[in-house]
């Protein structure tokens, strides 16, 4: 007989029923293992004198840590009445007794391998532009599409993976998120055309954008209360560590740009699509993990699914105690509280219709209950908590998003204002009979005469020819980028196999010329060392982020989430005055560091709360619907700062700074979290 639970999706409210009959919790809250007799000690405790001696502390009358927790634990337990004892303290309680071991590190790696694919993904692009743009020949138009393209998917797959992840499960999600973003991440890599590598680049984003709400909810319910602030808080770095291995592969990968190979004209396959390819494989490698790792037990608690949770937790407490040298330690839970199912119940056999109609009847029933959920989220109880953490998110995202794109974008600006100052002028040239067979760079020609010569195997880049004439000229075999012709006059002149097309020449006379075998569209591969300083800001701003990261999960616990949250946009809205000082390169990529190493506190502290202010049933709609926001921001941000490159600071400065501040003060009024059963 299959699964009974298998497509199924199951309404739930905030009410809770006992699994079976027993004790009042339901859970037989015992000490961390059965008391033996003090001469039958089992062979594996055998020769463990120190740990038989008397707790120091017992002197003076105070009480063993551990005495501590069983007596916190059994206070949760033992409630007023069977009603107030919910489902979320009981699960607590469990948690704790599995302890935090091999289990929960396993998942750590396995999630936060999940977590890195995010932060590559949002690297990816921006890398591959400089390079895609030569193979594809791309207008700034959709160079510029391209580069939204990725955060408007991602957009898009954090609202659906989240909703959907609360009604068939963390892991389910994840994984089938996963496989899309990796499917789609290598056919993009093959993709000739620019039609094709944006319909891909889409889709893999909506793959990865439903990383972070199921990633965050899904391992924060193996963690107890007094675990969960800082490993989130560990759990951030692996988006750190994503922008440290884009930048890093990207500078050891796309300057070579002859790795790859050809296929006649119509195939190249190119240094940065070996790169596109490489960018997939932390998701490869989380993907491996998550095949060993099992559903949330919470999720299925919530869904009645008590058999199967119960046999997850038993594993998550034989895996840590056994790897602690403790295999005597027995899990004493026999029942637990799960959610009460009410509403509406679709289950549709197996005989009933075809297969595309008990399809349809499933979809529609589950799109029906993913819409109730979010609508769920402005409802008396959470409409406080959304509302504020939607400008928070909104806020964060808009700031951090946007000075990410303006700061190296006025590193290119500044280096294109040092390049143009040292452009080369030629005025009046009279060249006849000459044979011109090398390259030409960053240089303007002014009213010369070019009679009989030949211009042949050349390359050109930012070369600009004005008001001069070309007779019987001849230009063969020639590449070029960034060169124009500007009110010239061409007479009796050849163009032969070059990518010099009609749009190149603005108000220009041609008399008795022709154009044979055009190559239309292509950039000349000049190596770049812009390109290369690129990777490195980057480099350095994701590694930047390793002192806030390592501080925030150390003190997240410690310090509170509120002000964690509030400190750090606050003291992000001051460091954003220092780009007023920004007159070099060298400073810019100063002010990146400090901006992304505070920041990042108040990105790992949101994320943590996001994770704790919303029930188990609500969790990744929730979490989806704020990254969506979040991505919306993005958008927004990186749009409007990239507008006001080489005209003005003043506007990005005032904007992130007065979205910095007025999120950091909203925060500290958000409800404080540490000290509360994860709902």
């Amino acid at each position: 007989m299959g699964d009974p639970y298998q497509d199924n999706t199951y309404p739930q409210d905030s009410s809770y029923s006992t699994y079976g009959g027993g004790t009042q919790a339901g859970y037989e809250y015992q000490e961390d293992y059965p008391r033996q007799d003090e001469d039958a000690a089992s062979d594996a405790t055998e020769g463990r004198d120190d740990e038989d001696q008397m707790y120091e502390g017992e002197y003076q009358g105070i009480p063993h840590p551990d005495d501590a927790k069983v007596a916190q634990r059994v206070a949760r337990a033992k409630g007023p009445s069977d009603e107030e004892n919910t489902l979320p303290e009981e699960y607590e309680s469990i948690i704790e007794d599995c302890g935090h071991g091999r289990f929960q590190w396993t998942l750590f790696v396995a999630a936060g391998l999940a977590l890195m694919a995010d932060g590559v993904e949002c690297f990816v692009v921006g890398f591959v532009l400089p390079s895609a743009e030569k193979d594809m020949c791309l207008s700034n138009a959709n160079k510029g599409m391209l580069g939204l393209i990725v955060y408007l998917g991602m957009m898009v797959g954090a609202f659906v993976w989240g909703g959907l992840a609360d009604k068939l499960g963390r892991r389910r999600c994840l994984v089938s998120a996963l496989n899309m973003h990796c499917a789609f991440s290598f056919l993009s890599s093959f993709a000739q055309g620019y039609g094709s590598f944006l319909f891909f680049r889409l889709f893999s984003g909506i793959g990865i954008g439903g990383s972070i709400p199921i990633v965050f909810s899904y391992f924060s319910e193996f963690l107890a209360m007094d675990k969960r602030g800082e490993h989130l808080g560990w759990l951030c770095m692996f988006w750190m560590m994503g922008g440290i291995y884009a930048s890093f592969m990207a500078w050891g990968i796309i300057p070579h740009y002859g790795w790859g190979f050809s296929m006649g004209t119509e195939f190249q396959y190119h240094s940065w699509r070996v790169f596109v390819l490489v960018c997939a494989l932390p998701t490869l490698l989380s993907l491996t993990g998550l095949m060993f790792m099992p559903e949330s037990p919470r999720f299925l608690l919530e869904n009645g699914k008590h058999d199967e949770a119960w046999m997850i937790l038993k594993r998550v407490h034989d895996t840590n105690w056994r790897a602690k040298g403790e295999p005597e330690r027995v899990f004493t839970v026999s029942q637990i509280k799960t959610a009460r199912q009410e509403g509406e119940f679709i289950e549709i056999q197996s005989s009933t219709g075809s297969a595309f109609q008990r399809w349809t009847v499933r979809s529609k029933g589950l799109t029906k209950e993913v819409l109730q959920n979010i609508l769920s989220l402005v409802s008396p109880n959470l409409r406080h908590g959304t509302f504020f953490m939607a400008i928070i998110w909104f806020t964060m995202a808009f700031s951090y998003y946007g000075l990410s794109v303006w700061f190296p974008d006025m590193i290119k600006h500044l280096q294109n204002e040092e390049y143009e100052s040292k452009v080369k002028i030629f005025q009046k040239e009279r060249i006849k009979n000459f044979v011109f067979n090398f390259s030409l760079e960053n240089q303007i020609h002014k009213d010369g005469e070019y009679i009989s010569d030949n211009f042949t195997k050349m390359e050109m880049k930012s070369i600009k020819f004005e008001d001069s004439l070309f007779e019987n000229c001849y230009f063969e075999h020639i590449k070029s980028t960034g060169t124009f012709f500007e009110n010239c006059t061409f007479k009796s002149t050849v163009f032969y196999n070059t990518d010099l097309w009609i749009e190149k020449f603005i108000d220009c006379k041609m008399q008795n010329t022709t154009f044979v075998h055009s190559k239309k569209g292509c950039h000349l591969n000049f190596h770049e060392e812009n390109d290369i300083l690129i990777y490195l800001v980057s480099f350095l701003g994701s590694l930047a982020v390793l002192p806030g990261n390592i501080i925030s999960a150390l003190f997240m616990d410690k310090v509170g989430r509120i002000k964690m949250i509030g400190g750090s946009m606050l003291i992000s809205a001051g460091c954003t005055f220092f780009l007023f000082m920004s007159f070099s390169q060298a400073a810019i990529i100063a002010w990146q560091c400090l901006f992304c190493g505070v920041s990042v506190a108040a990105w790992n502290g949101i994320e943590v709360i996001t994770v704790e202010l919303y029930p188990a049933s609500k969790r990744t709609t929730a979490f989806g619907l704020l990254n969506a926001l979040c991505k919306l921001a993005a958008i927004l941000g990186s749009s409007i700062f990239a507008s006001f490159v080489g005209i003005t600071k003043v506007i990005p400065i005032l904007l992130s700074f007065g979205a910095l501040l007025g999120g950091g003060l909203l925060a500290l009024k958000l409800p404080e979290t540490r000290q509360k059963a994860l709902l």
